[in-house]
């Protein structure tokens, strides 16, 4: 009887099912990636992945045990010289099952069992992912109320560092203030002295004549010497 016998036959005899594990585990181990039923992969699991985990130590011993089940020098040497060093941190769990569906001919179902190691699609989607944490209501909100304090502390130092100037700066400051003193004009007092001297600036501030033009006043100066020439005259006469 085969009480507490879970092992898989797969309807074959025993030296028929190890030469399909040895030359699927070959494949497997060359080409990273193999199509199969689901029932075959999870049995060529339980036979490749002691076999990967022999691999971690490169030696003679350990050499001829794994030939000893593949019979391919060439997988022997694939998997000390690149997967050895591939899945080196990895501490178990070297192979992936993909569901495909069912076969059309028997229903059968199929997947692809490959090396996790070497689907860089996969790989890349991990790496892109950002790590998520749980935290509970308490955590968040203490952590929010010292988060606050931090990021006003930042953003004074920030306005501090802009509002800092540079001596330079300061020399320049000072004498631009020293010129607007020497320049700066007093105010007019509404004193008499002032109000006297207001229509002479006035005057200052109109326009210059032309020389051509006569002066004002130029004209009554004329007439006058022109009367007294003829009073001057008669006075002769007499």
């Amino acid at each position: 009887m085969r009480h507490g016998k879970k092992f898989n036959h797969l309807s074959r005899t025993s030296s028929h099912r190890k030469a399909m594990f040895s030359n699927m585990a070959s494949s497997l181990i060359k080409h990273k990636r193999i199509k199969t039923t689901l029932a075959k992969a999870k049995a060529l699991r339980t036979f490749v992945e002691p076999l990967i985990t022999k691999s971690k130590d490169d030696t003679t011993h350990s050499r001829r045990v794994v030939f000893s089940y593949l019979q391919d020098k060439d997988a022997v040497n694939e998997l000390f010289r690149e997967v050895a060093t591939k899945i080196s941190d990895r501490p178990g769990g070297y192979t992936r099952i993909l569901k495909l569906g069912p076969r059309l001919g028997d229903n059968a179902e199929m997947c692809l069992i490959e090396l996790v190691d070497y689907n860089e699609n996969l790989l890349a989607t991990k790496e892109t992912k950002a790590k998520r944490t749980r935290r509970g209501r308490r955590g968040s909100k203490s952590s929010q109320s010292e988060e606050a304090p931090q990021a006003s502390r930042e953003t004074e130092k920030d306005v501090s560092d802009d509002v800092q100037v540079k001596p330079e700066d300061k020399a320049e400051k000072a004498e631009e203030t020293k010129a607007a003193e020497k320049t700066e004009v007093k105010p007019v007092t509404d004193t008499p002295e002032a109000k006297t001297e207001a229509p002479e600036a006035k005057v200052s501030e109109e326009t210059p004549r032309d020389k051509s033009e006569p002066e004002p006043g130029a004209e009554d100066n004329d007439k006058k010497q022109g009367n007294e020439s003829k009073d001057e005259k008669e006075n002769k006469k007499d």
